[in-house]
């Protein structure tokens, strides 16, 4: 399994010590110093079933800065998937993928249904 966080996020930390709690064994990726590529996002995505706006770190710097509330909608997925590729900190986080599951951000309940 992948964990794929931002050291310095307080919730990558929290998500951290929720795993180590649990004894869940994981990679650990920093998304900063190794991006996700466009092809591993593309794969993400089409695993988790999830929109593909729940990739994007929404509550971030970077994706204010951007204005991206506002051009997301008139972005087709393929232009949305390479940005996420140029910079890791517009990706949500943590990230967790593994065999069965594709998780964006720390919530609780949902790492425990699927991860124990």
């Amino acid at each position: 399994m992948l964990f794929i966080n931002y050291p310095k996020c307080s919730t990558c930390q929290k998500a951290k010590k929720w795993l180590d709690a649990h004894q869940v064994t994981y990679t650990d990726r920093h998304i900063v110093e190794k991006n996700p590529t466009y092809e591993e996002l593309k794969e993400w995505h089409q695993r988790s079933g999830l929109p593909l706006k729940r990739f994007f770190n929404t509550s971030g710097m970077l994706y204010k800065e951007m204005q991206l509330k506002d051009k997301l909608p008139a972005m087709s997925e393929e232009e949305q998937l390479q940005l996420l590729a140029t910079n890791g900190m517009l990706v949500k986080r943590p990230l967790i993928v593994k065999e069965d599951a594709v998780l964006t951000g720390f919530k609780e309940a949902e790492w425990e249904e699927k991860l124990l």
